[in-house]
């Protein structure tokens, strides 16, 4: 067996691309740095990540494939599976090997793995669209956390600095402790020193601005006035609305 090492970044991932064809010596398993070495191992092999192979590697597959499938090899990296690296090393090779498209040869495993891959990332993103909640914090930013199943976050920051442009807003990803800030310009990336009490999908009262808790008291107040108790339906809400989102709602708190 032929283990590469390398920095779990994409970049990482077309360096070792390159280097393999370079080197003629085509890994079976791909690990991150530190991980332990698998038994049978015949040869082991450290990826350096350099930005100038990642490139040529990604021209490469730009000349091979349409948009589309760029995009979707793209979307696939951001999902959160055991098997992601192995799968795109194999997809990558298999791309560059052929003479003709492999994108829609949905008769290859690999092929169809990788499309169901990038179509779960792309759920996440359209989720994050949809059922993302701001919080006016008392500083005047409106702040929004999240946790998505896969790392879908980037996908859709476009989204919210086009619908969002004339506010100040952060949204926090407190699974993977890292977020964006948009300051009505320009978004950067973010991370935080304390993150712990965002866990319970809400800001701490202390935080927030005075008119927001009055908005989230009014609303919740809408909520219930508006419900009908013999018309509650569970089961149909989390058809709608999976559960794990219940907690970043006013109206479920």
């Amino acid at each position: 067996m032929i283990v590469f090492f390398f920095d779990r970044t994409l970049e990482g991932l077309l360096t070792a691309v390159f280097d393999a064809y370079n080197r003629k010596m085509f890994p079976d398993k791909l690990l991150a740095e530190g991980d332990i070495v698998p038994m049978f191992t015949t040869k082991e092999y450290t990826v350096i990540t350099q930005e100038e192979k990642a490139t040529r590697v990604w021209t490469a597959l730009e000349k091979k494939m349409s948009k589309g499938a760029c995009n979707m090899l793209a979307n696939a990296w951001l999902a959160e599976e055991e098997e992601k690296n192995d799968l795109l090393f194999r997809f990558i090779r298999k791309t560059i090997d052929s003479r003709v498209s492999i994108e829609t040869n949905f008769g290859d495993d690999d092929v169809l793995y990788l499309h169901r891959l990038a179509k779960k990332v792309s759920h996440e993103e359209l989720y994050l669209k949809q059922f993302v909640r701001f919080q006016k914090a008392a500083d005047d930013i409106y702040f929004a956390p999240v946790s998505p199943v896969h790392n879908a976050l980037p996908l859709a920051i476009e989204h919210f600095k086009d619908r969002f442009a004339d506010q100040k807003w952060v949204i926090y990803d407190i699974k993977r402790h890292y977020g964006y800030y948009y300051d009505l310009h320009t978004v950067v990336e973010m991370t935080l020193d304390d993150d712990e009490h965002l866990l319970s999908g809400k800001l701490d009262e202390k935080l927030m601005a005075e008119d927001e808790k009055l908005f989230q008291e009014l609303w919740k107040g809408y909520f219930k006035s508006m419900t009908i108790k013999e018309r509650i339906n569970l089961k149909l809400q989390r058809q709608h609305m999976p559960k794990r989102f219940w907690k970043y709602l006013t109206e479920k708190q």
